[in-house]
């Protein structure tokens, strides 16, 4: 396989930012070890095409991905540019579910880590009461039952179901997807809901007692999380942030 294979198809300068921060995204998923080597999948809607998304070539590691690297395919699976990757079907059908139904999340980030596949094969879950950052989830998780690797595009439906309103999504048996209007949104979202579950199984491996607060408390600290977020731009900051260690590591994600 060669890697970055030159673009032909022109773009406009709104799919051009969307595929740098989609690329971001995967870039620093790796360097924060969210991985599952080639598997699962960032997306992102292009911007001013109906029913087009960007996802990563098939068999790329995330270390690897680039702007220009990213597939443009529709809610079909087709793709629509000039790329010579595959795409992952599994990805394609858990991903193109929610862009097709859903304006309000232009991002889904999908992930198999160790913390996350562990709580969602958890009964009761994500414990959204156990600590301050868990609180930032409080009454915005949604689940999905296991149906088998992600290949059956009836299930795309149901997806939609049990996401619901809510920005979270626990895979039963299978790991963590969130949603988001922005980059930053989405990867704010799963940055912190991947330490929720590694704060979470660290304390209950303890085998003591866990001390939840309650619920008027945890209602209260996701109010003021969601006005932290969206009123006084915490967001922005996190995320300019982040792309300042991208920069420090490699800008090469830019081409």
């Amino acid at each position: 396989m060669s890697l970055h294979q030159p673009r032909r198809t022109p773009i406009s300068d709104a799919e051009k930012e969307t595929r740098i921060a989609l690329a971001a995204c995967y870039r620093l998923a790796a360097y924060y070890r969210m991985t599952d080597l080639i598997y699962t999948h960032i997306t992102a809607r292009v911007p001013g095409e109906e029913g087009r998304f960007l996802i990563n070539p098939y068999g790329w590691r995330w270390e690897e991905i680039t702007a220009s690297s990213l597939v443009k395919i529709d809610v079909d699976g087709n793709k629509v540019d000039d790329s010579p990757e595959r795409v992952n079907p599994a990805g394609f059908t858990i991903h193109s579910a929610i862009h097709r139904a859903s304006h309000g999340a232009a991002w889904v980030m999908h992930t198999h880590t160790r913390a996350g596949i562990t709580v969602c094969s958890m009964e009761a879950g994500l414990e959204t009461r156990l600590n301050q950052i868990s609180l930032q989830f409080h009454d915005r998780v949604s689940y999905h039952d296991y149906e088998g690797i992600a290949l059956n595009l009836e299930e795309r439906e149901r997806i939609v179901a049990s996401l619901g309103d809510n920005p979270v999504l626990l895979l039963r048996n299978h790991g963590l997807l969130t949603t988001g209007a922005s980059a930053a949104e989405m990867f704010n979202n799963m940055f912190y809901l991947e330490r929720a579950c590694e704060l979470q199984v660290a304390a209950q491996s303890t085998g003591q007692p866990l001390r939840l607060v309650s619920e008027e408390v945890a209602r209260h600290v996701a109010r003021q999380y969601d006005a932290a977020n969206h009123e006084d731009g915490d967001l922005g900051l996190e995320w300019a942030g982040h792309l300042r260690t991208l920069e420090a590591l490699d800008p090469g994600y830019k081409d």
